[in-house]
């Protein structure tokens, strides 16, 4: 991958994401951020990615309001970043992150459980989990 960061950490945080395994994506992205100077705008994009997987793993952990709350900030943060990662499709992430803040609207500010267990019975489709798509 040719991108303005980390790239083989940026991947590796990429597929533990895409396998939704979003607590270890932030644990990578972290990293990748930490290293980043602070004076570059692929600092505050890389923020926005961690928040990405934060919010999802909030969100598979039952905790709605923290889901909600992050991945607004990480719709913020990843304005513009795909000046800093020329290779992902950061259109459709966000398009999707979206969907997900709407489809989360009006869901009360309580824990619920995802998954195989109880989940947060809402009217309306529970959209895919996102995946982050390389552009060719």
């Amino acid at each position: 991958m040719n991108l303005h960061v980390q790239p083989l950490s940026l991947e590796g945080g990429l597929r533990l994401f895409n396998a939704g395994r979003f607590f270890d994506a932030h644990e990578v992205w972290e990293d990748v951020w930490r290293d980043t100077p602070r004076d570059r705008a692929v600092r505050r994009h890389m923020q926005g990615m961690v928040q990405m997987a934060v919010a999802f793993h909030h969100w598979t952990t039952g905790n709605v309001t923290g889901a909600r709350s992050v991945l607004a900030r990480s719709q913020r943060n990843l304005a513009g970043a795909e000046t800093s990662f020329p290779l992902i499709d950061v259109a459709q992430l966000r398009s999707d992150a979206e969907g997900w803040l709407r489809y989360m609207e009006g869901i009360p500010d309580a824990r619920c459980e995802y998954g195989g267990r109880r989940e947060y019975k809402k009217t309306g489709v529970l959209p895919p989990l996102p995946t982050i798509l390389l552009l060719r």
